[in-house]
């Protein structure tokens, strides 16, 4: 199935859609939302544009078919900052044989030449929540943009060319930043007046995001700094190898290896997941490990020390009494009571 979008702003993209899939709209004050019909697949498509020249779409669909949206004006095309954060979409060109996929948690800057158009290609049965945002470089450089200072000088020059001269494709794994603030434009908490303000500061913040993004991918005399799902995952694994393995004395830097990372990302990581650095959230585990052996199991403390990793039975009392306020007695005395 194609679709063929023929018009601009975002508003004038959401109406082309409804038509192409005779489906009704609804507007949330400025904020168009199509609910695809029950015979072509689930969810809705989303959009809103400002008068600053930048919209933003939102794909939160599963089509029933593949489906191809094509974006064909007869005018310059916007400069396009799409992300994917639940299954993929592909991305072509006009009159492009290559469609490049965008897998989940990636994302591309993409602008093409002249009137050349765009598609986007959505696999059948696949739930795919995909967002776009949509810059009217025409209008969007008469802002006060203060000559894009300090921006990286191939993003500068996409955003002053007003006549797309040029074809560009950038494509990257986006910030954990970018996620969460996905998830937060896609809820509803707010409507009317103080939705559209909501969506607007929100698109903009997006697009700082991406910038940046841009910018830390393409600093190549220093280590990325900006975290991705990619880093979480890895904190994800390295959580899993401490939970896994108690009795052993891990290293910061022998986990940050393991999990093909370096120790400041996986020290941010571990930071935004669970507001602790890696030892700290180490010593947290065992801690709980001991605590549970303590009540639940028969072992005394000088054999809990070792189970969990530690020659010190000193020093674990002491953190341990930091940690629960009472000593490791405590728990053993407790449990024998009970007993």
């Amino acid at each position: 199935m194609r679709i063929d979008v023929k018009t601009l702003p975002v508003k004038e993209i959401i109406y082309d859609i409804a038509e192409s899939l005779n489906a009704s709209i609804t507007d949330g004050s400025g904020e168009l939302t199509v609910n695809l019909p029950e015979d072509i697949g689930e969810g809705y498509i989303r959009g809103a544009n400002f008068d600053s020249g930048i919209g933003i779409i939102t794909y939160n669909c599963k089509f029933f078919q593949d489906v191809e949206i094509g974006f064909i004006l007869n005018t310059v095309h916007p400069l396009k900052f799409i992300f994917c954060s639940e299954g993929r979409v592909g991305h072509s060109f006009q009159d492009a044989h290559k469609i490049n996929t965008i897998d989940t948690y990636q994302n591309i800057i993409v602008s093409s030449s002249g009137y050349n158009g765009h598609s986007l290609h959505f696999k059948a049965n696949e739930s795919t929540y995909v967002s776009s945002l949509e810059i009217i470089r025409s209008v969007f450089t008469h802002r006060s943009n203060y000559d894009f200072k300090d921006l990286n000088p191939t993003l500068k020059e996409l955003f002053i060319d007003e006549v797309s001269e040029r074809q560009f494709f950038y494509q990257g794994n986006y910030s954990i930043k970018a996620a969460d603030l996905m998830d937060e434009i896609n809820r509803k908490d707010l409507t009317g007046f103080l939705r559209s303000l909501f969506l607007e500061g929100k698109a903009f913040e997006m697009l700082v995001i991406q910038i940046s993004q841009y910018q830390d991918d393409e600093d190549e005399d220093r280590l990325p700094q900006i975290l991705r799902k990619s880093d979480i995952q890895k904190v994800d694994y390295v959580a899993k190898r401490i939970q896994g393995d108690l009795g052993s004395n891990l290293t910061v830097e022998s986990l940050a290896k393991e999990a093909g990372t370096n120790v400041n990302k996986l020290q941010e990581g571990f930071k935004y997941v669970y507001d602790l650095t890696v030892n700290k959230y180490m010593q947290h585990i065992k801690l709980e490990a001991a605590k549970g052996m303590l009540i639940n199991s028969d072992r005394n403390i000088s054999e809990i020390v070792v189970a969990i990793g530690l020659n010190n039975r000193s020093y674990f009392s002491k953190i341990f009494k930091e940690k629960y306020g009472v000593n490791p007695k405590y728990f053993l005395k407790t449990r024998r009571k009970q007993d």
